[in-house]
Parts: C-alpha cells; structure tokens; sequence
C-alpha cells in the first residue's frame, strides 16, 4: 500500500524526541508499505496549537492555510507519480483546513487521523475529525463523542515498536522512577511517596518548578500580577485575568520538592535504559488539570505499553480498561490510591523474583499482542474491508 504520512516527530514539540516517528512512521515501514512523508517542518506548528490562547490564534490563522496548500501540493505531485491508497496523519485542527481533507478525499485517496489526547482536548480536533474518512481513538469513553462531531472512529489503543524499545542489560539503580512532564496531581502524588520513605526520581519538564526557590519565587509572582492589572483592558489581558492571574492568585501552594530527585529531560534511548535500570517504573494516569474538577478523567497512556514492552517493571493507577491489554497483578501491578501505592511500591521492592516474573511477564504480553504492527494491521482491515 502507499501511504502519504504526516506528523510532527513527537507530540509534544517542547523537547527533542522522535516517539511519533519511531512509533507510526518506523512500523509502516517495516509492514512493506510505501510510505510517502510529507516534507515540511512542523515543530513550530506543533507548539501552537490551542486557539484558547490568542498569539497561538494569530500564529494558526496565517499557518494553517500554508501547510494546508504545502499538503496538497504535495499529495498531488506524489499521487501523479503513482496512486496514493492512503493519507495518515497524526494533526490537530491548527494544522489542516477541513476543506484540505475533503479535496485528499476527491483524489480516491482514504483518509485516516491519529490522536491521543482526546480524553480532556477533544476541542483541538473538532473541525477537522468529521472530514477524515476515520479517526483513531484510543480513548474509549470518547468513542460516542467523536460520533456527535459527525466523525467515524475506530477504537485503536496505544501500542509500541519493539524494534525500539527494547530491555536493557545493566545495574538497577533506582528504587521508584516517574518520566513525564510535571503537571496536575503528578506532583502531590511524589511528594507523597517521599513522605512516606520512598526513594522516588523524577525526570522531565517542569519538575524544576517544584524545588523550593521555585515555589518562592512562585509566590512573588503572585505578588507582581497585582501590579499588571492596567492590562486588564487588553485581550491579552483579559486573558490573563481568567487562565493565569487567577488560577496563580488563588492556588494551593504548590509541593515542595528535594533538588536532588529531578533530573533533566531525557532522550528517547536514555528514557527506554531507565525503564530497565528502575526496579520500579511509576505511571500517573489522571489527564491534564482535571483532578481539580469533579470528575476527573484518566486514560491509557503510551507509557503503559512502552515500559512493560521495554522490559520494565510497571506500576500504574487502576483502570478498568486496562483489563483488555493486560492480567493485573501478574504482566503489571495496579494500585487504588496514595496509600495503596505506597504499601505496593513497598512490597515489590521487598520481593524481587514477583517483580522479576511479573516483568518479564508484561513484555511477553506486549510482544505478542501491542504492537503498532499488529494496530495497523487490523486499522487498516476496517478501513479497506470490502463492502458486502
């Protein structure tokens, strides 16, 4: 099959990685396909993404036109060539005109869009999700949602490349590690888990918010947005006055964390060892800011495939969803709570063959069964299943 295939390397553009292409590009490849990429630099598009925001709805409103004529250039070139069967894509709405996606449509070519964070930022690709033939959804509660949009999902849960991620041979070093950026309740539940004696590291973005000169500093903001309010009467300031200022303004003072347990963003190869030096590997599953509202929404996340897949011992919140793709308790280990993490971490750290069984027991399962190989396969039997 010839696929024409755009995304930025990684989700998230604020860093380095190539999780994107060594998860979706890499394995089309290795099923035989020809695959088309779309050449164009989309790190500055992907760090302006959210229209909520008014510089990054300027940015959109002259970009998206761009890329969206760039696309059809060239789809159209590579489609003259020799006919395109597919166009994937991995885009929220700031990157593509709807209008785009209905003209790839009238070429005869199949339209398919991947995205992961739907659970709590469904609006960044509202109008642009009913105009693909299929959107990829790995979040099940969302299903009946995208179908409101007018849009037609296919359940397609997050998977890993075991070409890339694979286990390591070397010294575990570390009792407890998180990899992720610092937000939501990520912090409190670290901060917990010291208090209660457990050695815990974290590596990613925005940790460093959390050491103590961060919070202090912190606190003077609060203090300087007082003196900002003459730009109240600008959008911009409008703005501020209802994200920023009072979400700073009003706050709980946020955890204070010890220096020492924070380490710097990690590349790809480094974050894949780490699973492999942790005897535990720690995941957080509450989406973004929404634990502060009152039903707060979690969701499978890649890091509950790729560190089981990497050889890792993994250890994550509850979800009944999770059943599907894994036997708790025997391919990875489940927890309620603070306290129930605690007495697990605890106990695991005490019994190395049960951790050492259940670890290679969950990169069995990975192997065998999630795989973006495997995901595209059956993708891509109910995009181009014949019609009775």
């Amino acid at each position: 099959m010839r696929i024409f295939y755009a995304s930025d390397t990684t989700p998230n553009s604020s860093f380095e990685s190539n999780l994107w292409r060594n998860n979706l590009y890499l394995p089309l490849i290795d099923l035989g396909h020809d695959v088309v990429e779309f050449e164009y630099d989309l790190r500055k598009t992907f760090q302006n993404l959210n229209p909520a925001y008014p510089k990054q709805k300027f940015f959109i409103k002259t970009n998206r036109p761009k890329i969206s004529q760039e696309l059809l250039t060239q789809i159209k070139q590579a489609h003259d060539n020799k006919k395109i069967d597919l166009f994937f894509s991995y885009f929220f709405d700031a990157c593509i005109l709807p209008e785009t996606i209905d003209e790839i449509k009238s070429m005869g070519i199949k339209t398919v869009n991947w995205y992961c964070n739907g659970s709590y930022q469904l609006n960044l690709v509202s109008q642009i999700s009913p105009h693909y033939d299929y959107c990829l959804v790995p979040e099940k509660f969302r299903l009946n949602d995208y179908k409101k949009l007018g849009a037609t999902p296919i359940y397609c849960q997050e998977a890993t490349n075991p070409n890339i991620y694979k286990s390591h041979q070397c010294q575990q070093k570390f009792d407890v590690t998180f990899v992720g950026q610092a937000y939501g309740d990520r912090p409190n539940y670290i901060k917990h888990l010291l208090d209660n004696g457990i050695d815990v590291r974290v590596w990613g973005i925005n940790w460093d918010l959390y050491t103590e000169q961060s919070v202090l500093d912190q606190k003077q903001t609060k203090k300087s947005y007082l003196l900002k309010l003459k730009k109240l009467f600008s959008r911009e300031g409008l703005y501020i006055l209802k994200n920023k200022f009072y979400r700073t303004l009003f706050s709980p003072s946020p955890p204070i964390l010890p220096k020492k347990i924070i380490g710097n963003i990690l590349s790809d190869q480094k974050m894949i060892k780490l699973y492999s030096q942790s005897k535990i590997n720690l995941g957080l599953s509450t989406c973004g800011e929404t634990h502060l509202k009152k039903n707060r929404i979690m969701q499978i996340r890649l890091r509950d495939f790729e560190v089981p897949m990497a050889g890792g011992f993994y250890m994550t919140e509850y979800m009944q969803e999770l059943e599907e793709f894994f036997e708790i308790g025997k391919e990875i280990v489940c927890y309620h709570n603070k306290n129930d993490l605690v007495d697990k971490i605890k106990y695991y750290l005490k019994h190395d063959n049960q951790r050492e069984k259940i670890r290679r027991a969950g990169q069995a399962r990975c192997l065998k069964d999630h795989t973006w190989h495997k995901r595209f396969e059956m993708v891509f039997e109910n995009v181009f299943r014949k019609q009775p």
